[in-house]
């Protein structure tokens, strides 16, 4: 579960290391983009959109520190609860940083995600994974 004040870290080649959610949208990406997923959310889980500030960021990289942007969240720390009945956690909270358009700005994606991101229209970030749990 991820709610205002997280930290998390970024799963990603943008330039950021760590971001900290300053607001849960909980949007999925359809086929104009971005969509909010209404109401207000507090916490987020696999596969919500968030809004973050970047904290830590590696130098002469694209994005820089105490920039605004949207990320996905990819792994929690929280078990998430699948329909067989399964459920599935990770060591950290991990995000990946993204465009309006609901596509990632790095180019590569570090450490496993969840398959639920592949039910949220995210097929770029999974596709990117080295590993899908």
């Amino acid at each position: 579960m991820i709610q205002p004040q997280t930290y998390l870290n970024v799963a990603d080649n943008s330039g950021a290391r760590r971001i900290m959610c300053i607001r849960v949208l909980g949007a999925t990406v359809g086929s104009k983009g971005l969509t909010k997923g209404g109401g207000n959310k507090r916490t987020a889980g696999v596969g919500d959109v968030i809004v973050a500030v970047v904290k830590d960021a590696a130098p002469n990289m694209p994005v820089k520190k105490s920039e605004v942007v949207r990320a996905v969240v990819v792994r929690t720390r929280k078990n998430v609860r699948r329909e067989s009945g399964m459920s599935i956690r990770f060591d950290d909270n991990a995000a990946v940083i993204i465009n309006k358009d609901g596509n990632p700005r790095g180019t590569r994606v570090f450490g496993p995600v969840a398959r639920e991101l592949r039910d949220r229209n995210f097929t770029k970030i999974v596709s990117l994974a080295p590993e899908v749990l």
